[in-house]
């Protein structure tokens, strides 16, 4: 019998970057796209690679296309991070899992490289399948910190919990990574909220801006290890809008939060480079009226518009940018 699990692409509505450094978000997950991953029982472990990890190609064009959209790393390595670190958590948690042997099928629409956070998505479907299969249940925010060292302590991404936490516990979800709660007991607060208290949300994403969420943040740790005053500022105030977002959410007053949505944005720019495609895309969203900040590392923005009048506007100047307008159908809390 195949067993199949599948997670979603996570949009950072505000507080990102902080995530990583003890602050606070606000984030969701939408079901416009899918990771899925499918195991069945077989004599020995294999896992079949995907089409971004074949290294058969027809031309030289069709490589260097290649890798302009998946870089120079497929999906297997991820599953494979995923496998080794559920092992290890079962074998450290002394929780005994039969001898039986899988195949492994993953497969992927989400949008590579665009801070949709598609990596994780399929580190999580992977999870989920393994438990399923091997008949093991590991706590959301446990899950969560496992998903998190498949990827930054095996394969050195630079990541925070944010996008595992929201992947594991669905819906839009309100975090805070406290300090001293992150260092008790290692995770944070992490409630679920409703997600009919949300405004008129727009994502919009380009292709041609992808790049690794490991090249964009690398610099930013460093300056937050050296306590650089910049940086810690700018990252206490995007938790503050965090805080501020969920009263304005839970005061019914959605509509309002544009704002402190492109607070957010600007916030990033002060402390990190964005590049020309980038900007450009929030730019082209805000002269229509409407919000913009990162869903994520770059490559997507997400923020609010008042009517359709406004969105059809939003789909016209962003498609100028060679960007693709959507509507993000929010997936409910798990």
């Amino acid at each position: 019998m195949n067993i199949v699990t599948r997670s979603y692409p996570r949009a950072a509505l505000v507080g990102n970057p902080s995530d990583g450094y003890f602050g606070k978000t606000i984030a969701f997950v939408f079901t416009n796209f899918r990771a899925e991953v499918t195991l069945w029982e077989s004599t020995k472990l294999e896992i079949l690679p995907n089409e971004r990890d074949k290294p058969v190609f027809a031309s030289i064009d069709q490589l260097v296309e290649d890798v302009r959209k998946y870089g120079y790393y497929g999906g297997v390595r991820l599953v494979k991070a995923a496998i080794k670190r559920f092992f290890e958590y079962c074998k450290i948690e002394s929780i005994t899992i039969d001898k039986r042997n899988f195949t492994l099928r993953y497969d992927t629409t989400i949008p590579y490289g665009l801070g949709l956070a598609g990596s994780s998505a399929i580190i999580t479907a992977c999870m989920n399948g393994l438990m399923q299969f091997y008949g093991v249940s590991i706590p959301k925010p446990q899950l969560a910190n496992l998903i998190l060292s498949a990827e930054k302590d095996e394969l050195q991404i630079e990541a925070g919990l944010q996008d595992r936490v929201v992947q594991v516990f669905q819906g839009l979800v309100y975090m805070d990574f406290d300090k001293a709660l992150m260092e008790k007991r290692g995770y944070g607060t992490y409630e679920p909220l409703d997600v009919n208290l949300l405004p008129n949300l727009y994502i919009a994403y380009s292709t041609n801006l992808a790049e690794g969420s490991e090249i964009t943040h690398n610099n930013l740790r460093e300056r937050f290890n050296h306590s650089d005053r910049e940086v810690l500022n700018a990252l206490a105030e995007c938790a503050e809008l965090t805080v501020q977002v969920r009263r304005l959410l839970e005061a019914h007053r959605g509509t309002e939060i544009g704002v402190l949505l492109n607070r957010n944005f600007d916030l990033r720019r002060s402390i990190l480079k964005i590049s020309e495609g980038n900007l450009g895309m929030v730019e082209a969203a805000r002269s229509v009226g409407a919000s913009a900040n990162f869903t994520g590392s770059g490559g997507a923005i997400i923020g609010t518009y008042k009517d359709e009048t406004m969105y059809e506007c939003l789909v016209t100047k962003l498609s100028a940018t060679n960007a693709k307008v959507i509507k993000p159908e929010i997936g409910l809390s798990g």
